[in-house]
């Protein structure tokens, strides 16, 4: 007897077919369809960090390898508590990071809001590549390429537009300049980037990417973040000597004290130009989780944002006003879990558990 596929296999092969195999259909457990991109392992010397060919933390948990991570291919939207990777839609935004990841998880198992391990993964492959993504970040159009526009989501009330419906950019603002690349890491909406956070201004993760777990405990209180030692090994919140945001000079730097702590400015550089103090060693973990600059060269013009005040949460990307302060390497950390706005959304991703 002649083997039929159904429906659902038959939508996946189409979107693997016109892709490539870069994209693929994931299913929730809802039967529910999510456009995905595949994203293979990479190793610390696939993007140019050093030459170890241990996995970037996006492709670890639980100490285990994991072969690739599934990435929306949208910005989310939300349709019955749930999130999905869909073109043509408006991100969802209004949501603060517990319910981004609580729509995520709603999925079933694997589904998760990304995490910034994840971002970071994709952001060292675009510095690799020489390639980086351009976006919504002037009001519906690229600033520094004003012809490329998208689509209107939603339009402020001075007329111009603001959200851009999900896909609808042109070519180069996907991660990989291909129409079968990642619309929105530039621009748009900011994206809660979980599994990463400060508290007091102590930069803490949970460790490889075990953010990604349904099981993780990313509350306030968890026993699951960790700090950092300069020689990267990760220890207990509070431990002496682990790497922190201070506000020097109104910028922040890479220190191991806490001298100056703001509660109503909006410090930043430009990630470039991030700074660390004297005699204090950036190990290749902060590197991989895209929380301190790789190297000298070039990062564009993407801002870091953060405050060391009580516990901060981390977005990526920049939103629709940003211009040219958004892209894959944009990092804020200005507020806390519980902030919801009209310029903040999410991404769902799935990786195999």
């Amino acid at each position: 007897m002649a083997f039929t596929f159904s429906v659902k296999d038959t939508y996946r092969q189409a979107v693997e077919a016109a892709s490539g195999g870069k994209q693929t259909v994931l299913y929730d457990d809802k039967g529910n369809p999510s456009i995905m991109n595949i994203i293979p392992k990479l190793s610390y010397k696939d993007v140019g960090l050093s030459d170890s060919t241990k996995a970037l933390p996006a492709f670890v948990v639980d100490d285990a390898d994991r072969p690739e991570v599934f990435v929306g291919t949208y910005m989310a939207m939300v349709h019955d508590g749930r999130a999905y990777s869909l073109p043509g839609q408006v991100p969802k935004v209004y949501t603060n990071m517990d319910q981004a990841i609580a729509y995520c998880r709603a999925k079933g198992p694997g589904w998760h809001c990304m995490t910034n391990a994840e971002y970071a993964a994709i952001a060292l492959w675009c510095k690799k590549n020489g390639y980086y993504p351009r976006g919504n970040n002037n009001y519906g159009s690229d600033h520094a390429y004003p012809h490329e526009k998208c689509r209107p989501g939603t339009v402020g009330s001075d007329g111009r537009i603001n959200l851009g419906l999900t896909g609808s950019g042109p070519n180069s603002w996907t991660h990989d300049g291909t129409p079968n690349g990642i619309y929105g890491l530039n621009g748009d909406a900011l994206e809660w980037a979980t599994g990463l956070r400060t508290y007091n201004g102590e930069i803490q993760i949970l460790a490889g990417n075990n953010a990604a777990k349904n099981s993780a405990d990313l509350t306030a209180g968890s026993a699951e973040w960790k700090a950092i030692l300069p020689d990267g090994t990760l220890v207990a919140p509070g431990t002496d000597g682990t790497l922190k945001i201070d506000i020097v000079g109104g910028v922040p730097k890479i220190m191991t004290t806490v001298t100056t702590t703001t509660t109503s400015e909006y410090p930043n550089t430009l990630f470039k130009s991030l700074a660390v103090g004297d005699g204090i060693a950036i190990p290749d973990l902060m590197k991989a989780l895209a929380l301190f600059p790789s190297d000298n060269s070039d990062h564009g013009e993407d801002r870091f944002y953060a405050r060391n005040d009580g516990e901060k949460c981390f977005y990526r990307g920049g939103t629709w006003l940003s211009t040219s302060r958004a892209g894959v390497f944009y990092l804020r950390g200005h507020y806390p879990r519980s902030y919801s706005y009209g310029y903040i959304g999410f991404r769902p991703a799935y990786i195999v558990l």
